[in-house]
């Protein structure tokens, strides 16, 4: 009985897999088929999905002034308790969008392991910032970074040019 219960999950779980790997295939053609999507895509940390879901949530990105404020947006910026002259700036404020916040973070963290083999400005500019403080604001600095790229790339109609 315990087999028949084991091999009704396993074959459940394929069919998902098998799903999975069709809507990943769409995803794909989806980015593929789209100019901005594919631009975005040049860019290192930024793949099918993450271009697909930076293209629907932000839709026209000429409504944001600056990549800065497609950043914040996003809540990849520092919360500033400031008081007096004096700024403290604390974690990052996590008041945007969730889902794009953690795909760029994961895709900075993709970017941070491939740079250790790269010699770099990017390298160069991470890795001063990691020596100043720990890996994970390392990667929220190059997620902010990215996102500030995607602006560009969506609002002046660029490709991504490394430095």
């Amino acid at each position: 009985m315990t087999r028949e219960l084991l091999h009704g999950l396993s074959e459940e779980l394929a069919s998902l897999d098998k799903r999975i790997q069709q809507y990943d295939q769409k995803i794909q053609e989806l980015a593929e088929n789209d100019d901005e999507c594919r631009r975005m895509m040049t860019m290192p940390g930024i793949g099918a999905i993450t271009a697909t879901a930076l293209k629907a949530a932000i839709g026209d990105a000429t409504y944001l002034k600056s990549g800065r404020h497609l950043a914040a947006w996003m809540g990849l910026v520092p919360r500033q308790h400031s008081t007096g002259g004096k700024s403290v700036l604390l974690g990052i404020s996590k008041r945007g969008d969730k889902y794009l916040r953690t795909l760029l973070i994961h895709g900075a963290r993709s970017v941070l392991h491939c740079l250790k083999n790269k010699d770099d400005r990017c390298k160069k500019w991470v890795s001063q910032l990691n020596e100043r403080s720990n890996h994970n604001v390392a990667a929220v600095g190059l997620a902010n970074k990215m996102a500030r790229i995607v602006w560009v790339i969506m609002t002046r109609n660029e490709v991504y040019k490394a430095a």
